[in-house]
């Protein structure tokens, strides 16, 4: 018969009798040798074994990554200017991973649902987040958010978006000191805008200026430009992909760049403030997993970014979209946002910024 209690005393005799252990088995015999309950000790050697065969199929599955198609979950809608940054990342990605990318819109709450969503799945890499900075700087301070930074791992940023004031060509409001003093003194106008750093915009604007601007939420930049051609909102805060072809069309105006820079696309339009106003924002864009990845699928996928960020062709694609092409690695990107979330907390707060309800 079996003797579980004897093969078990014969197992722990040749760990309690060996003087060369490596280093992370020395808690295992420390247990052998503590007058502990044999049972007791005959787990913490089944504990250790376990962790000796599992720990090789771990880091045999990072050096193999990727092994299969990875997905890409942006958190606006398709067209949009981090559509598209995300889609020439992709490809860029694509190029030196290997693997195939697909991407996928969850768009919804001002860019929460597909982080929230991303941060609920396999952390093992092969589902990608789209982040924007607002996220996770600005929209919980003005709503409730069901993710917090401590539920994904930042791999990297890889742009930045600029910002500007648009109306249509027949607006009445011919400068930005019109579409002020038409919102001053009781009055509102109606502005649309598919993220929290849009509505910042305005709302920094309103604040600093003494006006009143009431938000519309959109799904996207393009479903904004839509509000906005059919006149449901007086005055958008896009970004450049969104209206380029409109203001080239002469259907769309350029009011201001809201960005620190002039749009190079209009260099004859100020900025806000060089029109007066202290109102400046730029916007970086980066890539998130779930928590518990492992270190080396993201510094994999880190490298990847890196890589196809330093492409010519990736770069020259971003300026076409009308975004900054950039990159920052994931240490710097997380320390970034926690400073800017800090800062942004602060401004919403300065300025009187209502939480949407």
């Amino acid at each position: 018969m079996f003797n579980v209690k004897e093969k078990a005393r014969k197992m722990l005799t040749v760990i309690e009798n060996n003087d060369v252990l490596p280093m992370n088995a020395r808690w295992v015999a420390s247990a052998c040798r503590s007058g502990r309950s044999l049972w007791f000790r005959l787990l913490a050697v089944l504990t250790f074994l376990n962790g000796m065969l599992l720990a090789p199929v771990v880091i045999a599955q990072s050096a193999a990554f990727p092994e299969k198609t990875i997905n890409m979950v942006v958190n606006f809608g398709s067209g949009g200017v981090t559509d598209l940054m995300s889609r020439e990342l992709a490809r860029g990605m694509e190029a030196d991973l290997g693997s195939s990318i697909v991407v996928f819109n969850r768009p919804g709450a001002l860019g929460t649902l597909g982080p929230g969503y991303v941060a609920k799945q396999a952390a093992d890499g092969y589902t990608l987040a789209v982040v924007s900075a607002s996220v996770i700087t600005i929209t919980p301070h003005l709503m409730d958010v069901p993710f917090g930074l401590d539920d994904l791992t930042f791999v990297a940023g890889y742009g930045k978006n600029r910002y500007g004031l648009v109306v249509k060509a027949d607006s009445p409001y011919q400068t930005i000191d019109d579409l002020i003093k038409a919102s001053q003194g009781g009055k509102s106008l109606f502005f649309g805008s598919p993220s929290t750093t849009n509505s910042l915009v305005i709302f920094d604007l309103g604040s600093k200026s003494k006006s009143k601007f009431e938000l519309i939420s959109y799904k996207s930049g393009p479903d904004t430009t839509m509000g906005l051609l059919t006149g449901q909102v007086a005055v958008i805060a896009p970004n450049p992909p969104d209206v380029m072809s409109h203001l080239k069309a002469g259907t769309l105006r350029l009011l201001a760049s809201a960005s620190p820079a002039r749009w190079p696309e209009f260099p004859n339009v100020p900025t806000l403030k060089e029109s007066g106003h202290d109102v400046a924002l730029e916007a970086w864009v980066g890539i998130a997993v779930p928590k518990a990845t492992p270190s080396a699928v993201v510094a994999r996928l880190e490298k990847s970014i890196q890589v196809a960020m330093s492409q010519p062709a990736i770069a020259a694609s971003f300026v076409r979209i009308g975004a900054d092409p950039a990159y920052m690695d994931g240490k710097t990107y997380t320390e970034f946002l926690k400073k800017e979330r800090e800062v942004m907390g602060r401004l919403i707060k300065e300025s009187g910024i209502p939480r949407i309800q």
